[in-house]
């Protein structure tokens, strides 16, 4: 695949490099990766590095997942988006804003942006997000970027029997 680069008003989607490691690992450590994405976490700047590594390699290729840091104009990385492959050729959404970031609208912003330009990259127009259902910000994200809700009780997260959300987009390809 080409390089991604997304720029809005006060964002930066782009790719992974080296130079990303340790900003990679301060951010995973925050209490809502470990609350809601425990797999995430990232506990040595080694661990990381191991990690964008394998992210990196994977923009070489065209079967995922690819994630993509989220950084502010001033280069301050301060999260990730991703889209992942599930079964039967459907991908999913994911996304994290670093915990001293959130409530700033940039999770929507990041969401609203990359959606269009990575669909039409893989060709979808379908793409999946799930979530817990405790979080609440995660759930306002995706109902703010026109995801529709399909599924709220229990299933499967992260190997776990848990209260889920399962959401869906539909975007028309033709029309971008």
């Amino acid at each position: 695949m080409e390089n991604l680069i997304i720029e809005t008003e006060r964002l930066v989607i782009t790719e992974f490099d080296d130079s990303m490691v340790i900003s990679v690992h301060e951010n995973s450590l925050d209490e809502d990766i470990r609350r809601f994405v425990p797999d995430e976490v990232f506990e040595t700047v080694e661990a990381a590095h191991k990690v964008v590594s394998f992210l990196m390699e994977c923009y070489r290729g065209n079967t995922g997942p690819f994630v993509y840091p989220v950084l502010l104009r001033s280069g301050e990385n301060i999260g990730y988006v991703q889209v992942a492959p599930q079964e039967n050729g459907k991908w999913e959404i994911g996304y994290h804003i670093a915990k001293k970031y959130t409530g700033n609208g940039y999770a929507t912003e990041t969401v609203r942006s990359f959606l269009p330009v990575i669909m039409k990259r893989l060709s979808i127009s379908r793409i999946e997000g799930l979530c817990l259902h405790e979080n609440f910000a995660s759930c306002a994200v995706l109902d703010k970027c026109n995801f529709t809700l399909e599924y709220d009780g229990t299933g499967d997260y992260q190997g776990s029997v848990r209260n889920i959300c399962r959401y869906s987009y539909h975007l028309n390809l033709s029309n971008i």
